[in-house]
């Protein structure tokens, strides 16, 4: 059995699996099993998997037709055979020691989970050079480095979601049969996985030390995509649908649940397309209108300014969207025109200086100088 079974759920990604690859095989911690998911790629993305599979025996690749991420995953999930589970996003990449040092906290602290900080980066289109943004899992320094149950850690509601910036106990995940939603050709399907890991771990931790490399400069991840509206939505319909089957983990969830939903509903808004935001927001309305009238949304686990945009959304959508979000859509796209103007009198001037700087541009101005001196002479003398 591995140490760790790390899951690449893989499509179309090319451009970016080179490098994920090679942070994933090259790991200090040998003792990994590693899990391709191929899901139906067009492009050269199964013929890179199986070069590397080709060298090392450790991968695992399975070519299916494409169905979507959580098929995909829960994939990997079955075929897991290590004492642990990470995840890695095929246009992402790992430091070389990430799974070495989490391995070694998860088994010290007996951990069903270990999650780090991590970076969000994109990379110069000029000189590859990177942009990295360091993101805190968490705003508070004490709830670092000590073992805590999540459900019973208030905290912690407000920790940054995602999947993939630590590792799982499979004795865990199994337990409780986790797995992702398989809507087929949906996304955001990790949402839910990080639902029921948050609600059934018993012991968990996290670590104040970035690894996890995730990146924000491809323009066909799921955090881009502009079509796909209502993904999020269907996913936390499922959510819900975990959550009741047990009334006891919906009362002690509900808050949770709604909270979460409201920010990736505000994340919804800002990603997709402006022709779908008006009725994205009437239905987002009608949602939180009906579970206010059900007593489902508590108004304790929200801040003053949030519990204020659900009171105005609810109130009046429409006026919510020419307030709020059309006005600052128009002015975004105010502030990108400035920046390329702003960048093409830049471009404009910085040619006009090497043109100044070439022959032929001096021996110009040396054959005009005449001319030109002529005429001022004639100017003064009439």
């Amino acid at each position: 059995m591995a140490k760790v079974s790390i899951i690449i759920p893989t499509y179309n990604v090319e451009m970016y699996l080179v490098e994920c690859m090679d942070s994933v095989v090259n790991q200090t911690l040998k003792d990994i099993e590693i899990i391709c998911i191929n899901d139906g790629s067009t492009d050269s993305s199964l013929e890179i998997l199986k070069g590397y599979a080709e060298k090392d025996d450790r991968i695992i690749i399975v070519d299916k037709e494409n169905g979507g991420y959580g098929i995909g995953m829960n994939i990997g999930l079955d075929k897991a055979t290590g004492e642990y589970i990470g995840i890695v996003e095929p246009d992402d990449f790992v430091p070389l020691n990430m799974y070495e040092e989490l391995y070694n906290k998860a088994v010290e602290n007996d951990l069903d989970l270990v999650k780090a900080d991590f970076y969000r980066f994109k990379r110069n289109d000029d000189n590859g050079n990177m942009t990295l943004v360091y993101n805190h899992l968490s705003p508070n320094a004490e709830d670092y480095n000590v073992v805590f149950n999540p459900s019973e850690t208030p905290s912690a509601i407000r920790f940054i979601m995602n999947t993939w910036s630590g590792i799982y106990k499979r004795s865990f995940i199994e337990e409780y049969h986790i797995r992702h939603n398989e809507t087929p050709g949906a996304s955001f399907q990790d949402n839910g996985f990080w639902f029921q890991t948050f609600i059934y771990a018993k012991r968990a931790m996290i670590v104040n030390k970035p690894y996890y490399m995730n990146r924000r400069d491809n323009p066909n991840s799921s955090v881009h995509s502009r079509e796909k509206v209502y993904c999020v939505n269907v996913e936390y319909d499922h959510i819900r649908d975990i959550l009741v089957k047990d009334p006891e983990i919906w009362e002690r969830f509900r808050g949770v649940y709604w909270l979460k939903k409201y920010h990736n509903y505000n994340e919804t808004i800002r990603r997709i397309g402006p022709e779908f935001k008006k009725d994205y927001i009437r239905r987002y309305s009608s949602e939180f209108k009906r579970a206010m009238e059900m007593q489902e949304i508590d108004q304790t686990i929200f801040t003053k300014l949030e519990w204020a945009n659900i009171q105005f959304i609810i109130k009046s959508p429409d006026d919510y969207y020419y307030t709020r979000i059309a006005c600052t859509d128009r002015e975004r796209k105010l502030e990108r025109e400035v920046k390329r103007l702003r960048g093409l009198v830049h471009q404009t001037r910085a040619d006009l200086d090497r043109v100044k700087k070439t022959p032929t541009f001096r021996i110009g101005a040396v054959i005009m100088f005449i001319p030109r001196k002529i005429k001022s002479l004639f100017s003064r003398n009439k």
